[in-house]
């Protein structure tokens, strides 16, 4: 693997982890929909997310993440559609997807 991709990979990782740093200890969708500051934190990390997998995919367009097109389009609808991106899509994100991505950056990062 490059070198570049292994960078942009633990760019991924650190941002999911920055995001569960971010997000209230039960989980609760609540306390996140009434904190506008973590709100914003999360929806920067998953731009930059989705940022490092559109380098990715530049580079190598069939890299073996699941759902790596979804990840970018994401970033994309955050970006550019901001006023369309619900606080439910994002906590789906959150609790639902970034787990299983960070499964899969961690793996890669380790070969």
């Amino acid at each position: 693997m490059e070198n570049k991709i292994k960078t942009w990979l633990m760019d991924i990782q650190n941002a999911i982890e920055e995001i569960n740093l971010f997000i209230p200890d039960k989980k609760d969708f609540f306390q996140f929909q009434n904190d506008l500051k973590t709100k914003r934190a999360i929806e920067r990390n998953i731009e930059i997310i989705g940022e490092a997998m559109n380098r990715i995919l530049t580079v190598d367009e069939n890299f073996p993440i699941e759902n790596a097109r979804k990840i970018v389009d994401t970033r994309n609808r955050i970006i550019h559609g901001y006023d369309k991106v619900s606080e439910d899509i994002i906590w789906a994100i959150v609790v639902k997807d970034l787990p299983l991505l960070y499964g899969e950056v961690t793996e890669l990062i380790k070969k």
